[in-house]
């Protein structure tokens, strides 16, 4: 069982939910990764998701293209961000996941890539791009080393294919909660939450809600319907203004005396 099972099993036994933050790798600069990483540690982060800027996030929207574009100009590259990773695992104890797209991977070296996140303390990995039937290019890599491929199910994936997807993990399910890119929504529809509880009915692993997710009545009407939330481009937006205290207020939604099931 490794850093995210146990989490999550942590929580189960206490009746609370995830929050799951994303940040950008090399955003503000990689010599501040660890200190973020340890700021969201402190407001109460299950585990920390850090993302690699990429030329084309085809997943990604405006507020995280854009922290991928800054971490692009300061040089910040895949390798650099495992190596401040290993350092920084050093004093980060919850569970790191690095999200990617298969291009950098595969120019770095699947075999490679694998056991330099593994020695750098990474718990899980993210791979929007990376489809179930092409999974045989890494997951094997991955899951000999203890890493966890972390798998994504769209409102579009039919039941048949969520059951398969979610049955071939042991971390969570990342559960995609809008028909489009990353970024802040407004409001989501009751289609989600059905959506959502039909996940929960057929995983067999964590369930978890991402995309779009940007305030507290957002994840007050999600929460009750799945395992926990990954916030992405309200965290990167707050981190760029450093506003801390706006940070830690948002975080505190899902606090033990706010969490209860």
């Amino acid at each position: 069982m490794n850093r995210i099972e146990q989490s999550f099993k942590v929580l189960k036994d206490q009746e609370r939910k995830a929050f799951i933050p994303y940040i950008m790798g090399g955003d503000g600069g990689l010599n501040n990764l660890t200190e973020h990483l340890l700021t969201l540690e402190k407001f109460g982060a299950t585990l920390i998701e850090v993302g690699v800027p990429f030329s084309d996030p085809v997943a990604d929207g405006p507020t995280i293209q854009q922290a991928g574009i800054r971490a692009l100009q300061n040089g910040t590259t895949l390798r650099g961000i495992i190596a401040e990773l290993t350092k920084a695992r050093e004093v980060v104890s919850i569970p790191i996941v690095l999200m990617t797209y298969l291009n950098p991977i595969y120019s770095y070296g699947i075999s490679a890539f694998a056991q330099d996140i593994a020695n750098a303390g990474v718990d899980g990995c993210i791979i929007p791009d990376l489809p179930m039937e092409e999974e045989e290019l890494l997951a094997a890599e991955l899951e000999d080393r203890g890493i966890e491929l972390i798998r994504l199910v769209t409102l579009t994936s039919p039941k048949e294919r969520i059951k398969e997807i979610s049955n071939r993990g042991n971390g969570f399910l990342y559960t995609v909660t809008v028909k489009g890119i990353t970024g802040t929504r407004n409001e989501f529809d009751q289609e989600v939450v059905g959506f959502l509880k039909t996940v929960k009915e057929i995983s067999p692993i964590p369930v978890v809600a991402g995309f779009g997710i940007s305030n507290e009545k957002q994840i007050n009407d999600l929460i009750p319907h799945c395992d926990g939330v990954i916030v992405g481009s309200k965290i990167v937006d707050l981190f760029n203004k450093n506003d801390l205290d706006s940070l830690e207020s948002f975080m505190s939604v899902l606090k033990p005396e706010k969490n209860i099931i």
